[in-house]
């Protein structure tokens, strides 16, 4: 391991080094929003508008991302993080390449395969980015603040891929979206190579071995129970391999979780994981499910209720990078100078009020009454459970597993963001039945079914939050961090 000081850099090669590894929270982020925003052009090129079928453009890359980012970071840990994150990049150009001609077969499983596909770059390039900037520099200001730009740039990344995916899919073809930021990938792939310094380069001196039976159990349990909840709206509960997927895949649940309590070197050391830490991933998993919801449905409101076009749609989020740079300061201040768990109750209340209120919103209504509210909201409950939670699972961790806070916190934020989304289309689908839906009244009570779903969620979340505000007050009185 490298000792912990800053590894010596000029201003314009530091400058570069953060740049090319924060860009990756920004690429995440932007595969979310090239598909989503112009959702209904590209299920119109496949011949599809039925609810279910259009979620898992946005499901399956956030359930590889999910499901993935533990190995990934394994990965990094045995083969080097600097070789694991230019191979990110450039895995995710290629099948992000890969998803823009599916349009010529006009081949619906083919393009949900490829942006299943181009979800593990993502979970390739998030720990291991995490990894290089906490191995360039030790603790202290200059930490934080590079950590906090990375963790930054994701609402702006999200707006920008939006931005893409609408310029492309309504004015010219919407695969260019794709090919071009395939082609960025690989540009930030080769750039990768030349900018991230030698030293990271290193692999591990002592490197830990891969546990192929935990992955294996692991990755498929994930799978098989995503994969059936976000068939249920398609096929239909009572279909026999809609539940049987979920069975075999709750058993795999059981399988990973008895492997890796016997692991010599497991992917979740079940010994580390104690009650505080299962009651936050929970709270990560109620608050980011909404904001899963929160999102997918809030643009196809806009687009089928509201009858705006994509560009029109993406304006409306335009505020969310502005209030993700403001939540992130405001994080800070209270990290500083509150208990973490009431940043961590704060931003499961910022969750609850953003959903509500677009949940709530009239058919037709002026802009600034509730649509702005809820983006503006939204953007404090992601930018202040994610450090949140990391910081409280880091306190509850020993200290061989500090590198594991971060990785189970993203693992559950991408997991639970697609896993909400069949729950959600579920809901919808027994509103307006399987093919969709005709009438335009059937269509929003299905949307407002999906987004009640929604709002159960990050009210259970805040409920919780309380409970463990609460708890921790008692326990540890208004105990706030160092600073």
């Amino acid at each position: 391991m490298l000792p912990q000081q800053q590894i010596p850099m000029s201003t314009t090669h530091e400058i570069f080094f953060v740049g090319v590894v924060a860009i990756s929270h920004f690429m995440t982020q932007a595969g979310v929003g090239q598909a989503l925003a112009p959702i209904g052009i590209i299920g119109e090129s496949f011949g599809t508008q039925n609810p279910g079928e259009l979620a898992w453009f946005i499901a399956g890359y956030a359930l590889t991302v999910g499901t993935f980012i533990l190995i990934g970071g394994r990965l990094g840990d045995i083969l080097g993080h600097k070789r694991m994150f230019t191979f990110g990049y450039a895995w995710f150009g290629m099948w992000s390449g890969y998803a823009g001609f599916a349009a010529y077969p006009r081949n619906q499983i083919f393009f949900d395969f490829a942006r299943a596909m181009q979800g593990i770059g993502p979970a390739l390039l998030m720990p291991n980015g995490m990894a290089l900037l906490g191995r360039a520099y030790p603790p202290g200001i200059k930490k934080n603040i590079v950590f906090s730009i990375f963790g930054g740039v994701a609402p702006g990344g999200f707006v920008v891929g939006a931005l893409s995916g609408s310029l492309f899919g309504q004015l010219l073809f919407w695969p260019w979206a794709f090919w071009s930021f395939g082609i960025g990938c690989f540009l930030l792939a080769a750039l990768s190579l030349v900018v991230i310094p030698k030293p990271l380069s290193e692999r591990p001196v002592h490197r830990m071995g891969f546990d192929w039976t935990g992955s294996f159990t692991g990755v498929s349990g994930l799978v098989l129970v995503n994969v059936a909840w976000n068939n249920g709206p398609l096929y239909g509960w009572g279909t026999p391999h809609v539940y049987f997927l979920l069975i075999i895949g709750l058993l795999c649940l059981v399988a990973f979780a008895w492997v890796e309590s016997r692991a010599v070197n497991p992917l979740v050391p079940m010994h580390a994981l104690s009650g505080t830490t299962g009651y936050v991933l929970a709270l990560v998993a109620l608050g980011w499910g909404a904001f899963g919801i929160w999102v997918h449905f809030t643009f196809r409101f806009l687009e089928v209720v509201r009858g705006a076009t994509p560009l029109s749609s993406v304006a409306q989020f335009a505020p969310a990078p502005i209030a993700g740079l403001v939540a992130a300061g405001l994080t800070g201040f209270l990290l500083t100078h509150t208990p973490v768990s009431f940043t961590m109750l704060v931003s499961m209340i910022a969750f609850f009020l953003g959903i509500t209120l677009a949940g709530t919103m009239p058919a037709q209504q002026v802009y600034w009454a509730q649509m702005f509210i809820s983006v503006v909201v939204m953007p404090f409950g992601m930018d202040m459970s994610f450090p949140a939670a990391s910081i409280i699972l880091s306190n509850n961790m020993p200290r061989e597993h500090q590198g594991l806070a971060g990785s189970l916190c993203s693992t559950v934020v991408n997991y639970s963001i697609s896993l909400a989304l069949g729950i959600a289309g579920t809901v919808e689908t027994s509103v307006v039945g399987h093919d969709g839906g005709h009438d335009p009244d059937t269509i929003e009570q299905g949307f407002r079914a999906a987004y009640y779903t929604g709002i159960a969620l990050a009210a259970m979340g805040v409920c919780l939050g309380a409970l463990f505000f609460v708890r921790t007050l008692l326990k540890e009185g208004w105990k706030v961090m160092e600073h």
